[in-house]
């Protein structure tokens, strides 16, 4: 997400860690909360997306701990309750509570942090705090064996070499990696620039769980829409597949094309996509941030 027209705010997550996110949009518009993958930043979201969803939307992009400007600490990494707690801060620091309507987006890693978020008390979906989640490219799962986190061959092929405090390692293997994004040279850079720039232990420690969100995605009550592309080399497709036959009522859009990032491989498809389904959810109170 570009600085253009945004807002840099903060909040206190988890253990009092700093967490950065960026706002645009009108107020008291339907908040989305925008939330990156692994080893990138709030920053990851194409301008044209965010600027086409900010007219009419409340956009907030996050900066997970440890990533962008957010607070690197020590731990938290493992536990789904510092990442739940981290998201419900932004929350709680953007006025969005009870009834307001919130849409989660997660893409990649972002996806199981959502989940984490549904899945931590209170019950953010029974008060209407959140009223729909969209999973782009995401994990839900962590673990060998695992459907929701089954990885692609540009994800192993990074690792270990990604996770290494070593540059002679870790860029050519974070290269591989951000070559799958289906990003642009300068896009691509940049997004290269922020992978290398998340401390290697907390890219190790994101992996440092096993986890699953099965029960959470079959027992689901909102609604749910699943943008996986079918050359995504970094999150097995299949992983969307498991999630969209969990999930009651999943929306899951053929897109055959687009790589893991397929906001940044065709934002106006994205775009389209997104508030088409947005345009569906109940109507909402408006609440002010």
């Amino acid at each position: 997400m570009t600085d253009n027209g945004a807002r840099m705010r903060e909040a206190r997550g988890a253990g009092g860690a700093r967490i950065v996110y960026r706002v645009a949009g009108p107020p008291a518009a339907r908040p989305l909360l925008l939330v990156h993958g692994w080893a990138q930043s709030g920053r990851c979201w194409d301008a044209a997306v965010t600027a086409g969803l900010a007219d009419s939307h409340r956009v907030i992009a996050v900066d997970l701990r440890g990533h962008g400007d957010s607070d690197a600490p020590a731990a938290g990494y493992d536990d789904p309750a510092a990442w739940a707690g981290d998201l419900r801060a932004v929350l709680a620091a953007e006025s969005i509570g009870p009834g307001a309507g919130a849409v989660l987006v997660g893409w990649s890693y972002g996806g199981l942090v959502c989940a984490d978020l549904l899945a931590s008390d209170p019950d953010p979906v029974a008060d209407g705090t959140v009223a729909a989640l969209v999973l782009v490219g995401a994990i839900t799962a962590l673990g060998r064996g695992r459907a929701g986190g089954r990885v692609g061959p540009a994800m192993r092929a990074a690792l270990p070499a990604a996770l290494s405090a070593d540059p002679a390692e870790a860029v050519p293997a974070l290269t591989g990696f951000i070559d799958s994004f289906h990003a642009d040279g300068a896009q691509a850079q940049a997004l290269l620039g922020t992978a290398l720039a998340t401390p290697p232990r907390v890219r190790a420690a994101l992996f440092a769980r096993e986890t699953d969100h099965d029960e959470l995605l079959a027992a689901l009550s909102i609604p749910a829409l699943i943008v996986h592309a079918g050359d995504d080399e970094v999150v097995d497709p299949s992983a969307g597949a498991h999630a969209a036959a969990l999930i009651p009522g999943a929306h899951r859009p053929d897109w055959p094309t687009g790589g893991h990032a397929p906001f940044i491989a065709d934002p106006d498809r994205f775009v389209a996509a997104l508030t088409g389904f947005l345009a569906d959810l109940p109507v909402r109170e408006a609440h002010h941030g």
